[in-house]
């Protein structure tokens, strides 16, 4: 498969994958998100469209920079069967779809089941899941590690701002 084909198909899962949490996200903002006591800092509900929807692109693009190391070639796959790149990279791909879909698990946890606990111990496992993430490809590849870190700050902002709402109500 070419390179072109493997961005845009990297690029779709990411996205994909906000499109089915906002499938139980967009419901609940007007009908419970909206009258949950919030902090302070809580963005406006506006800017998470345009962030996450960044997020899943910069995902994608990570997710793409990883996978086009996968050798394709007769010769990329007997190269690799003496240095076990083949090997790491479909750990790291692996590893890469647990983190989103335990993204994706934490919009049907947060605002499907309107449960900011359990969202906030999810969102834990998920936080710590993204930097396995970011480990994993940096062995790989640098720029896609460097990818998921805007990712990894937003969760974590995520995770403070779900832990204070939690608190709050």
């Amino acid at each position: 498969m070419g390179n072109f084909w493997k961005l845009i198909i990297s690029i779709a899962v990411a996205q994909a994958a906000g499109i089915i949490g906002s499938f139980f996200t967009t419901p609940a903002i007007p009908n419970w998100y909206a009258n949950l006591a919030r902090p302070e800092f809580t963005p406006p509900s506006w800017v998470f469209a345009p962030v996450w929807t960044a997020l899943f692109l910069f995902m994608g693009i990570a997710l793409f920079l990883v996978w086009k190391k996968y050798p394709d070639s007769i010769t990329e796959k007997i190269g690799s069967f003496f240095n076990h790149s083949k090997r790491k990279i479909k750990i790291a791909i692996i590893i890469f779809a647990v983190q989103l879909i335990l993204n994706i698990l934490w919009s049907i946890i947060f605002f499907g089941l309107q449960s900011p606990g359990w969202a906030f111990i999810e969102i834990i496992f998920l936080w710590l899941t993204i930097i396995i993430t970011i480990f994993t490809f940096a062995k790989i590849s640098k720029t896609a590690a460097w990818l998921l870190v805007p990712y990894l700050l937003w969760v974590s902002f995520a995770a403070f701002l779900n832990y204070s709402i939690y608190a709050l109500n």
